[in-house]
């Protein structure tokens, strides 16, 4: 399949595709004057960045109203996933969190220029922002899992629901973060890894005593 016929079997409209491709746009302009992704990368956009991100919309809460994303950065999966939100469950809003200063006025200038009205941006850490009622939390290559989970677990009750794209190290991260952390987790194959990546969804989430 095209690029084009992956993104639509997500059930999403061409709008929402020609949005993507914008947003892919920005990205290449903004990835001259600031490291976003590395050169190498650019030629693996749309499968390396794009829809490894976009596979995600598979896992979010399709009842959602409020989704974290920790690290946002270059804006995968969080400005992916607000697109795809944006058409699939208007009323969640997104959070984009990140902490470096330039990447968050990138991430505000994507959010003006594709009129997602969906998304916040907020420029520091989550461990030093108190959020109620999250639905749901993404992350995409910010810190091991033991680390993470120690800082958004304040953001987290019961049902919130806790999606990580993660690689090779995977099955180690779990191995340490259960020893200070108990959870309830399933484990899919990232459809668009090549090296033996997984998609954990993380509910349930206590610090160990």
């Amino acid at each position: 399949m095209s690029f084009d016929e992956d993104v639509l079997n997500y059930d999403v409209s061409r709008e929402t595709l020609q949005k993507i491709k914008d947003f892919m746009q920005i990205l290449l302009e903004w990835n001259k004057k600031i490291n976003l992704i590395s050169k190498n990368s650019e030629t693996e956009l749309e499968y390396r960045h794009v829809l490894d991100s976009l596979q995600l919309i598979k896992y979010v809460p399709a009842d959602a109203r409020l989704l974290l994303d920790v690290g946002s950065g270059s804006g995968f999966p969080g400005i992916i996933l607000a697109i795809a939100l944006q058409e699939k469950n208007p009323q969640a809003k997104v959070v984009l969190i990140e902490s470096i200063t330039k990447k968050s006025v990138y991430l505000k200038d994507v959010c003006h220029r594709l009129s997602l009205s969906n998304v916040e941006v907020i420029n520091n850490r989550v461990e030093n922002i108190v959020f109620k009622k999250v639905d749901c939390i993404t992350a995409r290559a910010v810190a091991a899992v033991d680390k993470l989970l120690g800082f958004i677990a304040h953001c987290c009750t019961e049902k919130t629901k806790v999606v990580l794209l993660k690689g090779k190290t995977g099955e180690e991260e779990l191995t340490a973060a259960a020893k200070n952390w108990q959870y309830k987790i399933e484990v899919y194959e990232n459809a668009y890894s090549e090296q033996n990546g997984y998609v954990y969804c993380m509910t349930d989430i206590r610090k160990r005593k």
